[in-house]
Protein backbone atom coordinates (compact mmCIF):
# COMPACT_ATOMS: atom_id res chain seq x y z
CA UNK A 1 0.00 0.00 0.00
CA UNK A 2 0.90 3.14 -0.88
CA UNK A 3 1.06 6.16 1.91
CA UNK A 4 0.57 9.89 0.93
CA UNK A 5 1.39 13.03 2.79
CA UNK A 6 -2.40 14.40 3.63
CA UNK A 7 -1.25 18.05 2.69
CA UNK A 8 -0.06 20.41 4.84
CA UNK A 9 -1.70 17.95 7.57
CA UNK A 10 1.25 15.91 7.21
CA UNK A 11 -0.70 12.89 8.38
CA UNK A 12 0.51 9.94 5.77
CA UNK A 13 -2.60 7.98 4.57
CA UNK A 14 -2.96 5.38 3.15
CA UNK A 15 -3.66 5.90 -1.13
CA UNK A 16 -6.80 3.81 -0.27
CA UNK A 17 -9.19 5.28 2.87
CA UNK A 18 -11.89 2.87 4.33
CA UNK A 19 -15.40 4.32 4.22
CA UNK A 20 -17.71 3.98 7.09
CA UNK A 21 -20.61 5.57 5.72
CA UNK A 22 -24.26 3.66 4.73
CA UNK A 23 -23.31 3.37 1.12
CA UNK A 24 -21.52 0.52 1.75
CA UNK A 25 -22.49 -0.02 4.89
CA UNK A 26 -20.63 -2.92 6.70
CA UNK A 27 -20.14 -0.39 9.70
CA UNK A 28 -23.26 0.50 10.37
CA UNK A 29 -25.31 -2.55 9.27
CA UNK A 30 -22.68 -5.42 8.95
CA UNK A 31 -22.40 -8.25 12.16
CA UNK A 32 -19.97 -7.55 14.49
CA UNK A 33 -17.96 -10.32 13.85
CA UNK A 34 -18.07 -9.25 10.02
CA UNK A 35 -16.96 -5.55 10.89
CA UNK A 36 -13.88 -6.41 13.09
CA UNK A 37 -12.62 -9.07 10.20
CA UNK A 38 -13.12 -6.04 7.95
CA UNK A 39 -11.48 -3.49 9.76
CA UNK A 40 -9.02 -5.35 10.68
CA UNK A 41 -7.90 -6.66 7.36
CA UNK A 42 -8.11 -3.61 5.88
CA UNK A 43 -5.35 -2.97 8.68
CA UNK A 44 -3.26 -5.91 7.92
CA UNK A 45 -3.80 -4.85 3.97
CA UNK A 46 -2.00 -1.52 5.13
CA UNK A 47 -4.69 1.02 4.74
CA UNK A 48 -4.48 3.30 7.98
CA UNK A 49 -7.10 6.10 6.87
CA UNK A 50 -10.92 5.41 8.44
CA UNK A 51 -13.64 7.77 7.14
CA UNK A 52 -16.91 7.81 9.10
CA UNK A 53 -19.21 10.52 10.59
CA UNK A 54 -21.58 11.54 12.84
CA UNK A 55 -24.63 11.86 10.62
CA UNK A 56 -23.75 8.05 9.06
CA UNK A 57 -26.57 5.71 10.56
CA UNK A 58 -26.87 8.35 13.32
CA UNK A 59 -24.12 7.88 15.08
CA UNK A 60 -23.54 3.94 14.76
CA UNK A 61 -20.64 4.22 12.52
CA UNK A 62 -18.86 6.11 14.40
CA UNK A 63 -20.06 4.01 17.63
CA UNK A 64 -19.28 0.82 15.63
CA UNK A 65 -15.68 1.84 14.48
CA UNK A 66 -15.09 2.40 18.01
CA UNK A 67 -15.87 -0.36 19.65
CA UNK A 68 -14.02 -1.86 16.55
CA UNK A 69 -10.84 -0.36 17.18
CA UNK A 70 -11.34 -0.61 21.13
CA UNK A 71 -11.67 -4.19 20.33
CA UNK A 72 -8.59 -4.89 18.13
CA UNK A 73 -6.30 -3.15 20.93
CA UNK A 74 -3.45 -0.57 20.81
CA UNK A 75 -1.29 -2.22 18.99
CA UNK A 76 -3.02 -3.44 16.00
CA UNK A 77 -4.24 0.17 15.57
CA UNK A 78 -1.28 2.41 16.61
CA UNK A 79 -1.32 3.66 13.33
CA UNK A 80 -5.19 4.31 12.18
CA UNK A 81 -5.87 7.82 11.20
CA UNK A 82 -9.47 8.32 11.83
CA UNK A 83 -11.97 11.11 9.98
CA UNK A 84 -14.92 12.02 10.94
CA UNK A 85 -17.59 15.09 10.41
CA UNK A 86 -19.75 17.96 11.60
CA UNK A 87 -23.22 18.29 10.03
CA UNK A 88 -24.78 21.71 11.13
CA UNK A 89 -28.06 22.60 10.27
CA UNK A 90 -29.78 26.00 10.00
CA UNK A 91 -30.81 26.08 13.54
CA UNK A 92 -27.20 25.80 14.72
CA UNK A 93 -26.08 28.72 12.64
CA UNK A 94 -27.18 31.36 14.82
CA UNK A 95 -23.96 29.83 17.69
CA UNK A 96 -21.58 27.46 15.35
CA UNK A 97 -19.14 27.22 17.50
CA UNK A 98 -20.92 25.24 20.22
CA UNK A 99 -22.55 23.39 17.58
CA UNK A 100 -19.36 22.40 16.51
CA UNK A 101 -17.70 21.58 20.12
CA UNK A 102 -20.86 20.13 21.28
CA UNK A 103 -20.59 16.97 17.84
CA UNK A 104 -17.14 16.78 18.39
CA UNK A 105 -17.24 15.73 21.87
CA UNK A 106 -20.36 13.30 20.88
CA UNK A 107 -18.15 11.98 18.01
CA UNK A 108 -15.10 11.53 21.09
CA UNK A 109 -17.62 9.64 23.29
CA UNK A 110 -19.08 7.25 20.39
CA UNK A 111 -15.24 6.68 19.34
CA UNK A 112 -14.08 6.03 22.24
CA UNK A 113 -11.09 8.39 21.82
CA UNK A 114 -8.92 11.35 23.52
CA UNK A 115 -8.81 13.49 20.10
CA UNK A 116 -10.25 12.90 16.75
CA UNK A 117 -7.22 12.63 13.70
CA UNK A 118 -9.00 14.90 10.99
CA UNK A 119 -12.72 16.53 12.00
CA UNK A 120 -14.35 17.86 8.37
CA UNK A 121 -17.63 20.05 8.03
CA UNK A 122 -20.01 17.97 6.60
CA UNK A 123 -22.45 20.61 5.09
CA UNK A 124 -22.60 21.37 1.36
CA UNK A 125 -21.27 25.34 0.52
CA UNK A 126 -22.51 28.12 -1.44
CA UNK A 127 -21.68 31.81 -1.71
CA UNK A 128 -24.73 32.59 0.56
CA UNK A 129 -26.40 30.22 2.94
CA UNK A 130 -29.72 28.41 1.39
CA UNK A 131 -31.55 27.39 4.46
CA UNK A 132 -34.16 25.41 2.15
CA UNK A 133 -31.03 22.77 0.90
CA UNK A 134 -29.49 23.25 4.66
CA UNK A 135 -26.55 24.48 2.88
CA UNK A 136 -24.34 26.82 4.59
CA UNK A 137 -22.20 30.03 3.76
CA UNK A 138 -18.53 30.86 2.88
CA UNK A 139 -18.77 32.89 6.02
CA UNK A 140 -19.63 29.74 7.95
CA UNK A 141 -17.17 28.14 7.02
CA UNK A 142 -14.83 30.40 8.21
CA UNK A 143 -16.36 30.39 11.57
CA UNK A 144 -16.51 26.69 11.63
CA UNK A 145 -12.72 26.82 10.62
CA UNK A 146 -11.86 28.89 13.45
CA UNK A 147 -14.07 26.88 15.99
CA UNK A 148 -11.83 23.45 14.28
CA UNK A 149 -8.84 25.20 15.66
CA UNK A 150 -9.83 26.32 18.91
CA UNK A 151 -10.28 22.35 19.29
CA UNK A 152 -7.21 21.52 17.75
CA UNK A 153 -5.32 24.12 20.67
CA UNK A 154 -7.58 21.92 22.94
CA UNK A 155 -6.27 18.71 22.13
CA UNK A 156 -9.24 17.43 20.46
CA UNK A 157 -8.02 17.33 16.87
CA UNK A 158 -5.24 17.33 14.73
CA UNK A 159 -6.34 18.69 11.61
CA UNK A 160 -9.83 19.92 9.63
CA UNK A 161 -11.08 20.26 6.82
CA UNK A 162 -14.55 20.22 4.79
CA UNK A 163 -16.52 18.33 2.53
CA UNK A 164 -16.18 19.81 -0.83
CA UNK A 165 -19.84 19.34 -2.01
CA UNK A 166 -22.27 22.67 -2.92
CA UNK A 167 -21.53 25.45 -5.31
CA UNK A 168 -18.38 25.26 -7.52
CA UNK A 169 -17.88 29.27 -7.10
CA UNK A 170 -17.77 28.70 -3.02
CA UNK A 171 -15.65 25.52 -2.77
CA UNK A 172 -13.22 27.70 -4.75
CA UNK A 173 -13.51 30.63 -2.59
CA UNK A 174 -13.17 28.55 0.49
CA UNK A 175 -10.15 26.34 -0.56
CA UNK A 176 -7.85 29.27 0.04
CA UNK A 177 -8.79 29.85 3.29
CA UNK A 178 -8.24 28.37 6.25
CA UNK A 179 -8.47 24.85 5.57
CA UNK A 180 -6.36 22.12 5.77
CA UNK A 181 -8.39 18.96 3.66
CA UNK A 182 -10.82 18.99 1.19
CA UNK A 183 -13.48 15.68 0.24
CA UNK A 184 -13.85 16.14 -3.63
CA UNK A 185 -16.48 13.90 -5.40
CA UNK A 186 -13.87 12.63 -8.32
CA UNK A 187 -14.66 9.32 -10.29
CA UNK A 188 -14.86 8.31 -14.02
CA UNK A 189 -18.29 9.86 -13.89
CA UNK A 190 -17.53 13.23 -13.23
CA UNK A 191 -14.20 13.70 -13.44
CA UNK A 192 -14.50 17.60 -13.23
CA UNK A 193 -12.95 18.22 -9.96
CA UNK A 194 -9.51 16.63 -12.09
CA UNK A 195 -9.83 18.21 -15.24
CA UNK A 196 -10.84 20.26 -17.77
CA UNK A 197 -14.77 19.51 -18.38
CA UNK A 198 -15.07 18.99 -22.03
CA UNK A 199 -17.48 21.27 -24.03
CA UNK A 200 -21.36 20.47 -23.13
CA UNK A 201 -20.29 18.44 -20.45
CA UNK A 202 -23.46 17.81 -18.77
CA UNK A 203 -22.45 17.51 -14.97
CA UNK A 204 -21.48 20.23 -12.30
CA UNK A 205 -18.34 21.31 -13.40
CA UNK A 206 -16.41 21.43 -9.77
CA UNK A 207 -13.35 23.68 -11.84
CA UNK A 208 -10.20 21.53 -11.37
CA UNK A 209 -10.57 21.64 -7.47
CA UNK A 210 -8.36 19.39 -6.84
CA UNK A 211 -5.53 21.08 -8.46
CA UNK A 212 -6.38 24.24 -6.71
CA UNK A 213 -6.41 22.42 -3.34
CA UNK A 214 -2.27 21.51 -4.02
CA UNK A 215 -1.86 25.25 -5.17
CA UNK A 216 -3.07 25.62 -1.61
CA UNK A 217 -1.65 22.80 0.28
CA UNK A 218 -4.66 21.55 1.11
CA UNK A 219 -4.72 17.91 1.46
CA UNK A 220 -7.62 15.79 -1.22
CA UNK A 221 -9.63 12.92 -0.02
CA UNK A 222 -11.51 11.73 -2.98
CA UNK A 223 -14.92 10.70 -2.34
CA UNK A 224 -17.47 8.92 -4.75
CA UNK A 225 -14.95 6.97 -6.36
CA UNK A 226 -17.71 4.53 -7.61
CA UNK A 227 -19.99 6.69 -7.72
CA UNK A 228 -22.36 4.51 -4.85
CA UNK A 229 -21.14 1.79 -6.52
CA UNK A 230 -22.90 2.68 -9.96
CA UNK A 231 -19.26 2.31 -11.49
CA UNK A 232 -19.92 -1.46 -10.87
CA UNK A 233 -21.91 -1.41 -13.91
CA UNK A 234 -24.68 -3.21 -11.94
CA UNK A 235 -27.53 -1.86 -10.13
CA UNK A 236 -27.30 -4.61 -8.00
CA UNK A 237 -27.38 -3.62 -3.87
CA UNK A 238 -26.02 -6.06 -0.95
CA UNK A 239 -28.11 -6.46 2.31
CA UNK A 240 -24.98 -4.00 3.78
CA UNK A 241 -25.28 -1.15 1.85
CA UNK A 242 -27.89 1.83 1.41
CA UNK A 243 -30.46 -0.17 -0.93
CA UNK A 244 -31.55 4.01 -2.44
CA UNK A 245 -28.51 5.75 -3.72
CA UNK A 246 -29.09 9.42 -4.24
CA UNK A 247 -26.30 10.15 -7.23
CA UNK A 248 -23.60 13.20 -6.66
CA UNK A 249 -22.92 15.40 -9.57
CA UNK A 250 -23.78 13.05 -11.98
CA UNK A 251 -27.10 11.47 -13.62
CA UNK A 252 -30.67 11.90 -12.76
CA UNK A 253 -30.84 8.34 -10.84
CA UNK A 254 -28.83 5.75 -9.59
CA UNK A 255 -29.94 3.88 -12.69
CA UNK A 256 -28.90 6.58 -15.37
CA UNK A 257 -25.16 6.50 -13.02
CA UNK A 258 -25.16 2.73 -13.69
CA UNK A 259 -25.98 2.95 -17.57
CA UNK A 260 -23.35 5.48 -18.19
CA UNK A 261 -21.17 3.70 -16.34
CA UNK A 262 -21.17 0.96 -18.64
CA UNK A 263 -19.78 3.25 -21.36
CA UNK A 264 -16.66 2.72 -19.55
CA UNK A 265 -16.36 -1.19 -20.74
CA UNK A 266 -13.77 -0.73 -23.02
CA UNK A 267 -11.38 -0.45 -20.11
CA UNK A 268 -12.43 -3.85 -19.44
CA UNK A 269 -12.89 -5.16 -22.91
CA UNK A 270 -9.05 -4.06 -24.02
CA UNK A 271 -7.55 -4.96 -20.86
CA UNK A 272 -6.64 -1.70 -19.06
CA UNK A 273 -8.17 -3.32 -15.80
CA UNK A 274 -9.72 -6.29 -14.90
CA UNK A 275 -13.06 -4.82 -13.93
CA UNK A 276 -14.93 -1.74 -13.62
CA UNK A 277 -14.29 -1.41 -10.62
CA UNK A 278 -10.61 -1.71 -10.78
CA UNK A 279 -10.57 1.05 -13.65
CA UNK A 280 -12.27 3.18 -11.59
CA UNK A 281 -10.33 3.21 -8.44
CA UNK A 282 -6.81 3.25 -10.58
CA UNK A 283 -8.34 6.27 -12.19
CA UNK A 284 -9.06 8.35 -8.86
CA UNK A 285 -5.90 7.46 -7.37
CA UNK A 286 -3.77 8.01 -10.09
CA UNK A 287 -4.69 11.82 -9.79
CA UNK A 288 -1.99 13.45 -8.79
CA UNK A 289 -2.40 15.16 -5.89
CA UNK A 290 -5.37 12.94 -4.45
CA UNK A 291 -3.87 11.66 -0.95
CA UNK A 292 -6.57 9.45 -0.18
CA UNK A 293 -9.59 7.69 -1.94
CA UNK A 294 -12.12 6.85 0.18
CA UNK A 295 -13.82 3.25 -0.44
CA UNK A 296 -17.20 1.92 1.04
CA UNK A 297 -17.58 -1.59 1.21
CA UNK A 298 -20.15 -4.35 2.15
CA UNK A 299 -18.38 -7.39 1.80
CA UNK A 300 -14.52 -8.37 2.58
CA UNK A 301 -14.24 -9.85 -0.82
CA UNK A 302 -14.96 -6.31 -2.25
CA UNK A 303 -12.44 -4.50 0.19
CA UNK A 304 -10.09 -7.56 -1.58
CA UNK A 305 -10.84 -6.39 -5.04
CA UNK A 306 -9.86 -2.57 -4.03
CA UNK A 307 -6.92 -3.42 -2.23
CA UNK A 308 -5.69 -5.30 -5.27
CA UNK A 309 -6.79 -2.50 -7.86
CA UNK A 310 -4.96 0.60 -5.76
CA UNK A 311 -2.25 -1.66 -5.92
CA UNK A 312 -1.56 -1.88 -9.68
CA UNK A 313 -1.45 2.05 -9.44
CA UNK A 314 -2.87 4.24 -11.71
CA UNK A 315 -4.20 3.66 -15.57
CA UNK A 316 -2.18 4.02 -18.78
CA UNK A 317 -1.74 6.97 -20.58
CA UNK A 318 -3.35 5.19 -23.28
CA UNK A 319 -6.37 4.63 -21.30
CA UNK A 320 -6.51 8.45 -19.72
CA UNK A 321 -6.85 9.52 -23.56
CA UNK A 322 -9.20 6.52 -24.33
CA UNK A 323 -11.31 8.29 -21.13
CA UNK A 324 -10.98 11.98 -22.88
CA UNK A 325 -12.81 10.71 -25.98
CA UNK A 326 -15.82 9.36 -23.32
CA UNK A 327 -15.87 12.08 -21.61
CA UNK A 328 -16.40 14.18 -25.06
CA UNK A 329 -19.27 11.94 -25.87
CA UNK A 330 -21.18 12.90 -22.31
CA UNK A 331 -23.12 15.87 -24.28
CA UNK A 332 -26.44 15.15 -23.40
CA UNK A 333 -26.24 12.54 -20.80
CA UNK A 334 -27.90 14.27 -18.04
Amino acid sequence: MEYRTLGKTLLQVSSLGFGCGAVGGILVKGARAEMVQAVARAIELGINYFDTAALYGDGKSEENLGLVLAELGTAETANVIVGTKVRLLPPELENIEQAVIKSVDNSLKRLRRDCIDLIQLHTPVAIERRPERQWVSSADVEVTMAAFGKLQAAGKVRAWGFNGLGESAALHQVITGNVQTVQSCFNLLNPTAGIKAPAGFPFQDYGQLIDRAVAHEVGVIAIRVLAGGALSGSAARHANATQQVEPIASGKSFADDVALAQRFGFLVDEGYASSLVEAAIRFTIGKSGVSTAVIGISTIEQLEEAVAAANKGALSADADTRLEATWAGFAGAA
